[in-house]
């Protein structure tokens, strides 16, 4: 394997392997979600199941940034890392992150602000084999014309420590941030509904407080709920649901939200819930 390029760990498995495939996948998520009215945000939370389960809520997230297809020029993406204990953050050694559609450059200048940080380290090990993050790729690809990444695995590391580390990339129009975080795990389909009612209230009051038992990304969503507390700026619902309303059973289920960060908020419509 070519040390410089991460290659496509879940294709085929969380999402379609062959590029016509997913391609067609994508472009089918993306027509069917509701655009939300407000202002384009400027930072997503996004699920990362498979496709079958999530897709549906990523794109409803992903259909807020469709305009900005030829602005955006760098994203950063943060997940939890499921696999690889991690202390802190690591980004990639990595220079190239592939999937069925192609290839995605490290943005190096980003790369380097936030390895300022003893926090971050760089490694390869907890992207090997990361979901959280790669799936939220083809989404991008098919999305925006031209742009690098700079993909961010979360280990044990504290809320306020990764709000420093998306200030320091925040950037200007041209930057879209993305957190990745499905919501409730294996719970029944009322008690995970109720609870993920209530997770949702917390982010959009910008509490700083979830737990892995609410939210699987909690420490990136609660970074960013940080960053929005010092912005000023506001977490809104785009759409919910879970695993027993799309194609699985509701015995156990797994929650799913899609957010937008918005740093001037006007009246707008609610989210859906599926």
């Amino acid at each position: 394997m070519n040390s410089r390029v991460r290659p496509p760990a879940v294709a085929g498995l969380f999402y379609p392997g062959d590029a016509t495939e997913l391609r067609d996948a994508v472009s089918a998520y993306l027509a069917q979600a509701a655009i939300v009215a407000g202002p384009t945000p400027k930072a997503l939370i996004v699920p990362h199941a498979g496709y079958i389960y999530s897709g549906a809520i990523a794109a409803a997230a992903y259909s807020q940034v469709a305009p900005l297809r030829r602005q955006i020029r760098r994203i950063v993406l943060i997940g939890p890392s499921h696999r690889v204990y991690l202390r802190g953050m690591a980004v990639p050694a990595a220079e190239i992150f592939q999937t069925p559609l192609g290839a995605i450059p490290i943005d190096r200048e980003l790369k380097a602000r936030v390895l300022a940080d003893e926090q971050v380290v760089e490694s390869d090990a907890p992207h090997a084999s990361e979901h959280s993050l790669e799936v939220q790729l083809p989404f991008l690809q098919m999305l925006f014309d031209d742009f690098t990444l700079l993909p961010i695995a979360l280990g044990s590391t504290a809320p306020p420590t990764v709000a420093g580390a998306l200030a320091a990339v925040w950037g200007d129009e041209q930057t879209l941030l993305l957190v990745s975080s499905d919501l409730s795990h294996y719970l029944p389909y009322d008690q995970a509904r109720a609870i993920d009612s209530e997770t949702s209230a917390a982010i959009q009051r910008n509490d700083p407080t979830l737990t892995g038992e609410q939210a699987c990304g909690c420490i990136g969503i609660n970074g960013l709920s940080i960053l929005a507390r010092q912005r000023g700026a506001q977490i809104q619902e785009i759409a919910r649901c879970n695993s027993g309303d799309t194609a699985g059973d509701r015995d156990r289920v797994v929650g799913y939200g899609a957010f937008g960060f918005h740093e001037s908020v006007h009246e707008s419509g609610p989210g859906t819930t599926l």
